[in-house]
């Protein structure tokens, strides 16, 4: 099992930034292959549990096999959730302060469509908005092309966890600060998603920054996502939560982690094959990826292994999941507990640096800090002067 060189209450903020967004990365190209499948079809695929970086499902068939094609999905490949991620980090970069759905606006939708990036799974380079799917295309086509008020360019998108797979730089710019973080991730996402896709995406950047805290714990980390958590959201994290308590071998867990969340996932029991009001907003449901993730995080009990391989071999949008609850290990004990083997491999076949974004990051959050001190101690001041009016 991976373990941190340090004691986690030490690590600095930089070493948990680099830890979180790297740590979501290498899960992210672990679950790209398997992506889709359930757990059996996974093992009949590898003839066992999935145990790290594999081949293309359809192997030299991936340009052209359906439903997977034109991804090279595999071979250590990033997908849209680190693309995105890394995104959003860009424009941290240029804001430098706190974001919201207006930021998303002037300069998200800007990055997906105005300069060609590599895409590992196209193997080229191309503009953003040619990979990521059409729930994500949505954020173009409703605030570029229909000029929809950012704060609302949400409504109307499928519901599901395309907010939430790249929120994980907004819980490192509010280390440890989860109810700021959870605020500020619902602003942002409100441009992208609405229900219970956005809420997933405010618990998620919550939960990060609940992990940055010196001395936090899986157990802590839901703790907080479940204070913070509204309707079904929190509802499914409660019963996965409840479930993943009763187990500590990953394995064990697949079938009773899916058994608990299926009753608020619209999504049924073929993924591919989704239900007729899958998808669709609701107080009552719940995206599967968060749950799912955290649970996993339970079962790992913090371990980056069995908590990403874990999420993994769970199947359906499992490189989602499994960069959830590899962001949530990454921050909690730093980019130690991320395999290297895995890391330095997946930074070679994906051919983008997957440090130096995080590095990046961590001092957008002290800027930000520094910002909001400024702002904090302004209030007080103001505050005490009126209170103290007569």
């Amino acid at each position: 099992m991976s373990s941190p060189t340090a004691p986690a209450a030490t690590l600095s903020l930089t070493e948990r930034t680099v830890g979180c967004l790297v740590g979501a990365a290498v899960g992210d190209a672990l679950g790209g292959p398997v992506e889709g499948w359930s757990p059996a079809a996974i093992a009949e695929r590898h003839g066992g549990r999935v145990r790290g970086i594999v081949e293309p499902f359809h192997k030299d068939a991936w340009r052209t096999a359906r439903p997977i094609a034109p991804y090279h999905k595999g071979d250590g490949h990033v997908t849209d959730d680190t693309l995105m991620t890394h995104a959003l980090v860009r424009v941290y970069e240029k804001v430098r302060d706190h974001l919201d759905a207006y930021a998303v606006a002037d300069h998200l939708v800007p990055d997906l469509i105005g300069e060609p990036r590599w895409i590992p799974e196209l193997e080229a380079e191309a503009l953003l908005l040619q990979r990521i799917f059409l729930a994500e295309k949505w954020l173009v086509a409703r605030i570029h092309y229909g000029h929809v008020d950012p704060r609302e360019a949400g409504v109307g998108n499928i519901v599901n966890c395309g907010a939430a797979m790249y929120m994980a730089p907004v819980g490192a710019v509010n280390a440890g600060n989860p109810d700021a973080a959870y605020a500020e991730a619902l602003d942002v996402a409100g441009a992208h998603q609405s229900s219970y896709g956005r809420e997933a995406a405010g618990v998620f950047a919550a939960a990060v920054a609940a992990a940055f805290r010196p001395g936090a714990t899986p157990e802590s980390v839901v703790a907080e996502a479940l204070r913070l958590a509204k309707d079904g959201t929190r509802a499914a994290l409660e019963a996965v939560s409840e479930t993943a308590a009763g187990y500590d071998d990953w394995e064990a867990a697949l079938a009773p982690l899916r058994e608990a969340v299926a009753p608020f996932d619209t999504v049924g029991a073929e993924y591919r094959s989704p239900s007729l009001g899958a998808r669709r907003p609701s107080r009552l449901h719940a995206i599967e990826e968060l749950p799912i993730a955290m649970g996993m995080l339970l079962v790992g009990g913090g371990d980056y292994r069995a908590t990403v391989l874990g999420s993994v071999n769970y199947g359906r949008d499992c490189d989602s999941i499994a960069s959830m609850s590899g962001a949530l290990v990454g921050a909690l004990h730093g980019e130690a507990a991320v395999p290297a083997e895995w890391s330095e491999e997946i930074t070679a076949a994906s051919k983008l640096d997957l440090r130096s974004p995080a590095l990046s990051l961590a001092a957008v959050a002290r800027d930000v800090y520094a910002r909001d001190v400024e702002r904090r101690r302004a209030h007080e001041a103001a505050f005490e002067a009126l209170a103290g009016a007569r």
